[in-house]
């Protein structure tokens, strides 16, 4: 295991995306020395995280430079993004990593790329994925603590390059774990908001009734800057007082699946919360029907799939085998029924959450795996996209020699801007505690 080296003090690279806003704003930082000292990260490390599928630091250079020449646009003027391969992006390839599409050149970028360059953000590149986001190629991106390790998928080059100080802040997406499993894995603060909230015209579509846009920064204050972005809402008030808050503790129904780092995790985030006066409440999903929302995310999302790969299938006869196979299985029987489980069990779990400030939950089973091939579990985010609600990993503190672990904060549908002030909270709490294995 090699270690993820920080940045030089005062590297540029090092800000999060808010105070990189302010610095450019207030005059302190050029838009083209951020854009540079990113690129400058990338060209030492990108040998080894290998996060970037298209780079053109030319054009990168001249759009922060004319950022410079004009007022500030918007909340992210000046500040580079990296944009997940399976969102359409004007003027870059989108190639989704599969290998019929590398030539692929959108003239027209996804909404959630028109709405980042209108609010004065630099477009830094393409990061990698697994094919198409859902299934075949893995990325070729390594996590940055341990190159032997997967980064996790699908959303690989996005929580790679965000957690290696390559890029302040990136788009992802999710359909099963692929925002917040990668974020668990890298060790970086990331959103999967409420379905639904937030545009996804443009984004490569795998399954309608879960696909969702998600995000990374280095702070909870960066996940709700894109919140905002996203919402067209004015400043979030964060970081409420900890003493008095309800948090429940769910873990089911995967809580036979968690290694010692997930548990270890969860203990301190647990432990913390106590010591600072909020009170822990466990809190189980309804036995039968959480034991089904795994196998109904299954097979809604492999029932739609069947329909939006299903050119692909015919176009391509090398498509990858068990992507194939899923467009030409027959349609499941029970279909319609997974679909109306979920539907009914949204409100539900909305109800069973609504007393908490937040609910905290597992992010993922282990620590990341050796890779590449291995992404990762998706279990414990599974069942959160089912269900439509929002999702925030919060990383905590680990010794040297260790990967990084942390946990998820979920609440009712759409409550995300409340649940970003919870979670800027506790990330300040998070970071005062041991760290683990120390």
């Amino acid at each position: 295991m090699t270690g993820l080296p920080r940045p030089a003090s005062g590297d540029p690279a090092a800000l999060d995306a808010v105070a990189a806003a302010e610095e450019i704003r207030a005059g302190r930082l050029t838009s083209e020395a951020l854009v540079r000292a990113c690129l400058d990260r990338i060209a030492r490390r990108d040998e080894a995280v290998r996060a970037w599928t298209h780079l053109d630091p030319e054009a990168a250079l001249a759009a922060a430079r004319a950022a410079d020449r004009s007022a500030p646009q918007g909340l992210l003027h000046g500040v580079p993004v990296g944009i997940k391969d399976v969102i359409r992006t004007a003027g870059m390839p989108t190639g989704m990593n599969s290998p019929h599409h590398q030539s692929d050149g959108p003239t027209q970028d996804a909404a959630a790329v028109e709405i980042l360059r209108h609010l004065g953000a630099i477009v830094l590149g393409k990061l990698d994925t697994v094919e198409f986001a859902v299934n075949g190629r893995r990325a070729a991106t390594r996590n940055p603590h341990d190159p032997a390790r997967t980064p996790g998928g699908s959303s690989s080059g996005s929580g790679a390059a965000v957690a290696d100080f390559q890029v302040p802040l990136a788009l992802g997406t999710q359909t099963g774990g692929s925002v917040i499993r990668p974020a668990a894995f890298c060790g970086v603060p990331a959103m999967k908001p409420s379905w639904g909230s937030v545009p996804t015209e443009g984004m490569r579509s795998c399954s309608a009734s879960l696909d969702t846009l998600g995000w990374y920064g280095r702070s909870v204050r960066d996940l709700a800057l894109l919140w905002r972005t996203f919402q067209w809402q004015a400043a979030i008030p964060l970081a409420p007082e900890i003493a008095g808050l309800r948090i429940g503790l769910c873990l089911s129904p995967v809580a036979d699946l968690l290694q010692p780092p997930a548990l270890a995790a969860l203990a301190m985030a647990v432990e913390a919360l106590r010591g600072a006066g909020a009170e822990v409440i466990p809190v189980e999903l309804p036995e039968q029907e959480g034991a089904r929302l795994s196998e109904a995310h299954k097979t809604v999302m492999q029932g739609e799939m069947r329909a939006t790969f299903l050119n692909e299938a015919l176009r391509f006869p090398d498509l990858y085998p068990e992507l194939r196979g899923i467009v030409t299985a027959p349609m499941q029987d029970d279909f319609l029924d997974a679909l109306d489980f979920a539907a009914a069990m949204r409100p539900r779990t909305d109800a069973l959450f609504a007393p908490f400030d937040a609910v905290l939950t597992p992010s993922a089973p282990d620590v990341a795996p050796i890779g590449p091939e291995n992404a990762g579990s998706a279990l414990c985010n599974r069942i959160w996209t089912l269900l439509h609600l929002p999702v925030i990993h919060l990383p905590l503190p680990h010794g040297p020699g260790l990967l990084p672990a942390g946990v998820s904060l979920i609440a009712p549908r759409g409550r995300d801007a409340a649940l970003l002030r919870t979670a800027a909270a506790l990330e300040g709490l998070f970071a005062t505690c041991p760290p683990r294995g120390v």
